[in-house]
């Protein structure tokens, strides 16, 4: 019988928590390019989502970290991602927007919750039959470990939740061959209002969206209970302390910023964007004007199955290796990686007859991506 430590079972637990809401989420951000193709509805909420989460990155985490703890700002910050997904239920300007801003708003509190929480476990683990000499390294490398299990379950989240919106989305009834003159759009520079009118971009039937965000909401109220009731509460007493503290929210955000003077956060900040660039390039320029122009909707889920099932399992090995091989190799070989698809995508014009491709891309890139977000997560966490 396998036993499984009090810190691991709380890894594991988070690591649970956010598969189940980014099943929802993820499988969502996929479609919206393609889902909300009118008037560019769906890249102006996606644009609205990490906008608002700038904003909320530099304001709100300290502060409903320190009033509420980690496992509570985790629990409230998953509410308002299911907003979104209600959203959807009947998308137009005056639902997506604003539960966009909301999705967007609770994203900085979400991951910096998530990312302290797996950092106090690492150090809690660290502290187990060590001398306080040894704490801070063995610490450390807890923490690449915990992330490389955390993103090697996280990213299989696009396993589910492109696998469901597949599975989904193929019982529609109207999905028709695409003309060969209408592949004339896909690939680079395609303008909307011709990809719309091509008929590559046709909507599936309502029902079937409403079937897939029933299914998206419910994942969404898993994560919620899942950590609410299973999840340890670490730092309960910290946040007890502050909120009898009377710290004002100005001096808690001049603290935060304060950090930007730190010399290895400065280097890691053009890497995040690059990071969030490389991602939101995939979910919305290639899911549309490559998958759904030349295959359809129904196959956007199916291509990024293989980003996810190769983010998962690369960000699991990567955070493995990492101490053997050093963080500057990994991030040589992601960039390396990406550069190759960013050249190639430049001069394929997708077709259907070029079917191993579309799902090539996505592996490769998820190969890479499981390099920027365990590593980059890994080392901006502070010396322990």
């Amino acid at each position: 019988m396998i036993v499984i430590g009090r810190n691991m079972k709380n890894v594991l637990v988070v690591s649970f928590g956010f598969v189940c809401l980014f099943t929802a989420y993820g499988g969502l951000q996929n479609l919206q390019s393609s889902l909300n193709a009118e008037q560019g509805l769906g890249v102006a909420s996606l644009s609205v989502i990490y906008a608002a989460l700038i904003l909320s990155a530099i304001l709100f985490p300290p502060l409903l970290i320190k009033t509420l703890g980690c496992k509570w700002t985790i629990v409230a910050s998953m509410a308002c991602y299911v907003t979104y997904s209600c959203g959807n239920l009947y998308s137009g300007w005056e639902t997506l927007i604003p539960t966009s801003a909301v999705l967007g708003l609770a994203g900085g509190p979400l991951w910096s919750a998530k990312c302290t929480y797996l950092a106090l476990t690492a150090q809690r683990q660290a502290q187990k039959g060590n001398s306080s000499s040894s704490v801070s390294g063995r610490a450390e490398d807890l923490l690449t470990q915990y992330f490389g299990i955390f993103f090697a379950m996280f990213q299989s989240s696009a396993i589910w939740g492109n696998l469901l919106s597949s599975a989904i989305f193929s019982q529609d009834t109207h999905i028709a061959d695409i003309p060969e003159e209408a592949l004339q759009y896909c690939g680079i520079g395609p303008c909307a209002d011709e990809f719309i009118q091509s008929g590559n971009g046709t909507r599936p039937e309502q029902k079937l969206v409403y079937t897939l965000m029933g299914c998206y909401i419910g994942m969404g109220l898993v994560a919620i209970a899942s950590v609410a009731f299973f999840l340890d509460d670490l730092d309960g007493g910290v946040a007890k302390e502050f909120r009898g503290s009377g710290e004002s929210l100005r001096s808690i955000v001049m603290a935060t910023t304060r950090l930007l003077g730190d010399r290895k956060l400065q280097l890691l900040i053009p890497m995040t964007i690059y990071s969030g660039l490389e991602q939101s390039y995939l979910w919305a320029e290639f899911t549309k004007n490559y998958v759904t122009c030349a295959l359809g909707i129904h196959f956007i889920g199916y291509s990024m199955i293989c980003f996810g099932a190769c983010d998962s399992v690369f960000s699991f090995v990567f955070g493995k290796i990492a101490p053997l091989t050093g963080r500057m190799a990994l991030f040589a070989l992601a960039a390396l990686t990406n550069f190759c698809c960013i050249m190639g995508l430049l001069f394929w014009r997708p077709h259907p007859d070029h079917f191993a491709v579309f799902f090539l891309v996505p592996g490769l890139w998820g190969m890479a991506d499981g390099v920027w977000q365990t590593q980059i997560n890994g080392e901006a966490q502070p010396d322990t």
